[in-house]
Parts: C-alpha cells; sequence; structure tokens
C-alpha cells in the first residue's frame, strides 16, 4: 500500500472555480456553454470527439519505491515519478484562467471500504457525468469532506508526445502514491468513472477483498448473483431485470459480508436501445442523464439505431432512475455467477455450468470479443483474452483476483455459469447474435434453480457441460454445432479457438 502522505491540492486561485452544483446548474451551463444540446426525452447530448472510447495505450501508472512490488507491469505502462511530476505542473499551468468544477464523490457503498475522491474537471458535461456515476455524498459529509484521491480532467489540453514513432496527445496517469489521476488530451468521460476502478483493483485486493468488473442484482428471494463480462458483453442489460433488484452495472467489491457497488451510477451502451428489449435503462434516460455520441434528429429524438459516430454510443444516469435499485447498493453472498462473453466466432455454447476449475480457466482467460467502438481503433468485433474480465483496468496481477474468487467460491458454494452473448449459426459477418430474449431466459432458468435436475451433456470440443432443456428456449440453440449450416467449418472453427484457449491458459500455469 502506498506509505507516502497525497500530494499537495493544485492551486486554484487563478480559476473561477464551482463546488459540487447541482444537477439543473450544470445541464444550463453545459447547454449555455454549447458543450452539449438537451434531447426531447431531457438528457443532456454531448460529442466526445476523436476518442469515442478508452484509450488504453494512453494509460500509465506511476513506478516507484511504493506501486514497484504490487502492480502487474506487464499490463500497465509505466510512467516516471518525474514525468508525472510535468503532468501535474503542465495541469497547474492550464488551470489558470479556466472555469473548472470540483464534484466531491465516493467510491465505495460499503462504509469501511469507501473512497472520497475530488475531481477537477473543466468541462460541465463532465461533472454531470462524474456527479452521477459515482456516489454522490450526503449534506453532512460534504461539510467536511477531506479527499483521499483527486483526480485532474483537463480533457482540451493536448499531452503531445511521440511514443514508438507514434504521435500521441492522450494520457490517463495514475500515481498511487501521490493518490492523484491526471487525465488530458480525451474528452470521452468514461476515463473518469475507470481509473476510480483502477484504483480500487489495487486497493482493495490488498485488503484482502475481491475487486470485480461485474454487475450485480438481488432476486426477490434474497438471492444476489453477478454477471462478470467485458463491455458490450451484456453486464448493464442482463442484470437491468425487472424481475430483480439493481445493485450496480459494472465495478464491485466482495468481502466478509457480501457484495457492495463501487459506483452509484450506471453506464450502458444505447445502441439499438429500445424501449421493448430493455425497459429499465430506457426509462432511465431522462433529466439529469448524459448520452453520449447519438445522433438526434431535428426533433432532439435520439436515434439510437445510428452509428454515425461510433458503435460505443452510451448512456449515464444515476442508479436513482431505475424503479427497483437497492439503497444502499449492497448484497449478500453471491449464489450464482456468470461469466459473459461475445463469442464472435459463434462456437461457444449459449449457456454452461462450469466447475470450480473450469471456472478458473475462463476467469484467468477472459475469453470475448472487443465490441465495436468500445475502445479507440476497434471497428468490429475483434477475438480478446482480457484476464479476469477486464484486464485494462487490473493494476494487480491476475492470480491475485483469481485466488480470491477461488477462496469466495469456495467457502459459499456460489454456482458458476458461462453465458455467450455473441454469435450463433456462425461467426461475426455469417451468422447472428444470439436473441436477447433466450439469454434472459437461460439466466432466469439458472438463478431460479431450474436448471438443477435438467440432463446436462458435455459440448465435444471445450468439454462444457451444457444443458439439454431450457424453458422459453428452442433446444437446437443450446449446442452450437447444430446452429451451424457448415458442420465442417464449425469444426474447425471451434477446434482453432479451443488451441488458443489451451495456449493462452498456459500462461497462467493452468
Amino acid at each position: 500500500m502506498p506509505t507516502t502522505p497525497s500530494a499537495k491540492p493544485l492551486d486554484l486561485s487563478a480559476a473561477t472555480v464551482h463546488f459540487n452544483r447541482p444537477v439543473p446548474v450544470l445541464v444550463e451551463d453545459a447547454l449555455r456553454r454549447e458543450i452539449g444540446v438537451l434531447a426531447h426525452n431531457g438528457a443532456l447530448v454531448a460529442y466526445t470527439g476523436k476518442y469515442t472510447g478508452r484509450t488504453p495505450k494512453d494509460k500509465h501508472v506511476v513506478r516507484d519505491a511504493n506501486s514497484e512490488p504490487h502492480v502487474w507491469w506487464e499490463n500497465n505502462q509505466a510512467m516516471s515519478p518525474e514525468e508525472f511530476d510535468g503532468l501535474v505542473q503542465l495541469a497547474q499551468e492550464k488551470l489558470a484562467g479556466r472555469t473548472i468544477d470540483v464534484v466531491d464523490t465516493i467510491g465505495g457503498a460499503a462504509a469501511e471500504h469507501q473512497l472520497k475522491v475530488r475531481f477537477l474537471v473543466e468541462s460541465p458535461y463532465h461533472a454531470l457525468f462524474i456527479r452521477q456515476m459515482l456516489i454522490r455524498p450526503t449534506a453532512e459529509q460534504l461539510a467536511d469532506f477531506e479527499p483521499d484521491w483527486t483526480v485532474v480532467d483537463l480533457g482540451t489540453v493536448k499531452y503531445e508526445r511521440t511514443v514508438d514513432g507514434t504521435d500521441r496527445d492522450a494520457v490517463i496517469a495514475i500515481d498511487f502514491s501521490r493518490r492523484m489521476v491526471i487525465i488530458m488530451g480525451t474528452l470521452y468521460a468514461g476515463e473518469m468513472k475507470k481509473s476510480v476502478f483502477s484504483i480500487m483493483n489495487y486497493i482493495l485486493p490488498l485488503k484482502g477483498v475481491m475487486s470485480m468488473h461485474c454487475s450485480a442484482n438481488i432476486g426477490k428471494d434474497g438471492d444476489t448473483a453477478l454477471f462478470f463480462g467485458l463491455s458490450g458483453t451484456g453486464k448493464t442489460t442482463l442484470s437491468a431485470d425487472p424481475e430483480r433488484f439493481l445493485i450496480g452495472d459494472d465495478e464491485h467489491g466482495w468481502d466478509d459480508n457480501g457484495v457492495f457497488n463501487v459506483e452509484g451510477g450506471c453506464y450502458a451502451k444505447c445502441i439499438d436501445l429500445s424501449r421493448e428489449k430493455e425497459p429499465d435503462i430506457w426509462d432511465a434516460i431522462r433529466f439529469g442523464a448524459v448520452l453520449e455520441n447519438v445522433e438526434m434528429t431535428d426533433a432532439r429524438v435520439p436515434m439510437y439505431e445510428s452509428k454515425k459516430f461510433t458503435e460505443n454510443t452510451r448512456c449515464a444516469y444515476p442508479l436513482e432512475h431505475i424503479s427497483n435499485a437497492v439503497f444502499p447498493s449492497v448484497g449478500g453472498h453471491p449464489q450464482n455467477i456468470i461469466f459473459l462473453t461475445a463469442d464472435a466466432f459463434g462456437v461457444l455454447p449459449p449457456i454452461s455450468r462450469l466447475s470450480p476449475e473450469e471456472a478458473m480457466v475462463h476467469f484467468l482467460n477472459g475469453y470475448t470479443a472487443k465490441v465495436a467502438g468500445t475502445e479507440a481503433g476497434v471497428t468490429e468485433p475483434q477475438m480478446t483474452f482480457s484476464t479476469c474480465f477486464g484486464a485494462p483496468f487490473m493494476t494487480l496481477h491476475p492470480k491475485v483476483y483469481a485466488d480470491l474468487l477461488r477462496a469466495k467460491i469456495a467457502e459459499h458454494g456460489s454456482k458458476v455459469w458461462l453465458v455467450n452473448t455473441g454469435w450463433t449459426g456462425g461467426p461475426y459477418g455469417v451468422g447472428k447474435r444470439m436473441d436477447l430474449k433466450y439469454t434472459r431466459a437461460m439466466i432466469t432458468a439458472a438463478l431460479a434453480g431450474q436448471l438443477d435436475n435438467v440432463r446436462f451433456e458435455r459440448e465435444p470440443v471445450f468439454q462444457l457441460e451444457v444443458p439439454t432443456s431450457v424453458p422459453g428456449v428452442p433446444n437446437e440453440v443450446l449446442m452450437p454445432r447444430e446452429t451451424w449450416a457448415d458442420k465442417d467449418a464449425y469444426d474447425r472453427q471451434a477446434n482453432d479457438l479451443h488451441a488458443k484457449f489451451v495456449a493462452n491458459a498456459a500462461k497462467f500455469g493452468l
């Protein structure tokens, strides 16, 4: 853990500073400054320009005596303390003459693990975003708010440099000793929330608490479920279930008392959003919510089917906009854990049951397809092994998280399922994505215990246990080979992916 005190606060005396402005004022200021426009449903619509997704190539962690023994350096780009000093100096210079919003937030719904994070933000749209995304302190908490961390968000300031012959203009830098994050050169608001998650992924496991890139909800009988997965795999959509109560959609911890949300809001993909398929998310997009990179009609009606700016269109809204969210955002020990993957090759079963040993293999592999737009430069689904279903945010070695998860599963007897929300009937470009109603039916059956007494068969290539029947789902959908017209093509594709699975797992000694 960091042993040095946090850095001296930046001097804001040369800036115009607003403290914790309420939602209507932030919206009014964004409209007045033409940073956003108002949609007919009341949401603020903003556009992020060059970066319409995260830019992991520009994310860095300061390497010093405190971080050196803990950080997974093969996955995290190192920055010297001296370069970070230069970033702090540049930020200090650029603050002069600017209008800055100070937004005080809390990360972590469990009181014993809460982190007080202060954001210094130059855009009222970003101030609104982070105010709604993290936990909003009470008036009493704000009265004597002393931040544990400071995040400086100056998206219009270019950090121009050349890296490996490539000109770069964005940077996300985390210093665990000074407890400071600096974001420059990108207007994609998601970098702010993920910086807090990266911090939690460092702090919590070193306290023996599992940090997780997952969504979570609770059934009417009090059973908690977790949904692990990368962006675009369905975490937000599948956890927003009208029949269950939402804890959170993206970032959680698991301690001796159960599961707790890190955040106070949701950040949902909204490409092809419809009231019919996702009523909770549809209704959550109203005044106080933020829409990013969504094309609109002249009447200011969002065109959710449009990919004009990016496929990674997003909506951010507070948990209070979800009618069945639970407060505080905590739950018991999960009875079911679901690993979500969007298999672009179309060879994984839509649902399979994992043994504890198989769960570790799939957790450490973290296989999915990066969905178009979630990262800069991704224009169509790409196969990836993202360990722990969130490698870009994992600051410690994957084995740390895997060992914690293994121990939790063993202690609490959680059942683990692998659910493919990706392609069926063929790979991307040939098959189609799994019907959402079938995925929901499979998950509902698993959580309700309806698969406990169903006969399972071993799928021949990956040796996954697949149920022979699921209520509301055609049997022929369950075994992926049966959905392909060309069975030989399926066999080649499945065996090729399995070989990649084995090779990647070998990196972790599996």
